[in-house]
Order: C-alpha cells, then sequence, then structure tokens
C-alpha cells in the first residue's frame, strides 16, 4: 500500500487534503479511544504507519507544487508579459526559464525585461542573440543598439552614481 492509500487520498491530492485526511485518519485510530489493550496495539501500529504514510505524501504533494512544468516558448512570453504589465519584471523574468525552447522572440522578451531591470550587457547579449536566429529583423538590431548606447552611457562614473542613489532610495 502506498502513502496515499493508507491516507485514503488520491495520488495528487494537495498539501492540505492530505493534512486533513490525516488528522481524520489519526482520530479514528487514535489509542486512548479503546479501553481493550489489543485494540489499542493495533491502533498504535496503525497511529505509525498513518505518520509514515503522512510524511511521505506530504513530500510528493511538496514535490509537486514546486516543480515548475515547461511551457512552449509563446506560452511562457504570454504569462511573461502579464507580469510585466502588472510591473513584476522580476517574477516575469523567472517564468521565461519555464520555456522549453529558446526561440528569437524568447531572446528578444528577455532583452527587454532586461533593459528594464537595467541589466544592459545581459539585454544586449540577449538582443545578439535574438538577432543570430533572425538576422534580418530590424526591431532587433534596433533595441541590440540602444542596449549597446545604454551600456556605454552607464559605464561613465555620473551616471554609476546616480544609479547606485536611484537603488538606495528604491529599496524597501
Amino acid at each position: 500500500m502506498n502513502a496515499f492509500e493508507v491516507l485514503g487520498i488520491a495520488p495528487d491530492a494537495t498539501q492540505e487534503q492530505v493534512h486533513q485526511a490525516y488528522r481524520a485518519r489519526v482520530k479514528q485510530h487514535h489509542p486512548d479511544q479503546f479501553e481493550d489493550r489489543e485494540m489499542q496495539l493495533r491502533a498504535q501500529e496503525k497511529l505509525v504507519e498513518l505518520n509514515l504514510a503522512y510524511e511521505q505524501a506530504m513530500k510528493a504533494a511538496a514535490n509537486r507544487q514546486t516543480s515548475f512544468s515547461a511551457l512552449p516558448a509563446e506560452q511562457a512570453i504570454a504569462v511573461a508579459r502579464k507580469l510585466m504589465d502588472q510591473g513584476h519584471i522580476e517574477s516575469a523574468l523567472g517564468q521565461m526559464t519555464r520555456a522549453q525552447s529558446k526561440t528569437e522572440e524568447w531572446y528578444f522578451f528577455q532583452g527587454q525585461l532586461l533593459m528594464k531591470l537595467k541589466q544592459f550587457s545581459s539585454a544586449h547579449q540577449a538582443f545578439r542573440a535574438a538577432i543570430l536566429l533572425s538576422p534580418d529583423n530590424r526591431e532587433y538590431r534596433a533595441w541590440a543598439l540602444d542596449a549597446a548606447v545604454a551600456m556605454k552611457k552607464h559605464q561613465k562614473l555620473h551616471y554609476r552614481v546616480a544609479d547606485w542613489a536611484q537603488s538606495l532610495f528604491s529599496r524597501k
């Protein structure tokens, strides 16, 4: 018997469902409910079995919840675009990593996100990767040029000081 069967729940149960099933089963089989010594021993064994099943089921449910499933590049970009529109640039960049493959559109959008984060060097690299996949795209080339200019501009001392000061005041 596997852990989910012991708890009487489906294998795709959430952590909350596992917890609820565990509590219900523990109440059913708690040794203090029985006066007969033999029934108490059986209940104690069942309690040990339930505890082990609970640990295994919770681990399985947690692993299922934290693992990101891979998405087609277009879908990953769409999710990231929604996050960007809501102002969650870092989260959008994180969603981009879920893409199964990296297309020129993927690299281009990654570059746009990196530009918003003022990571101009990384943005330039992303735009260059998009250009390698689609050499005739003028929009990609224009953004790559903008990233290169911003990178050069922000290497000057007064821009670095201004960026540093802005980062101090923007911290929460």
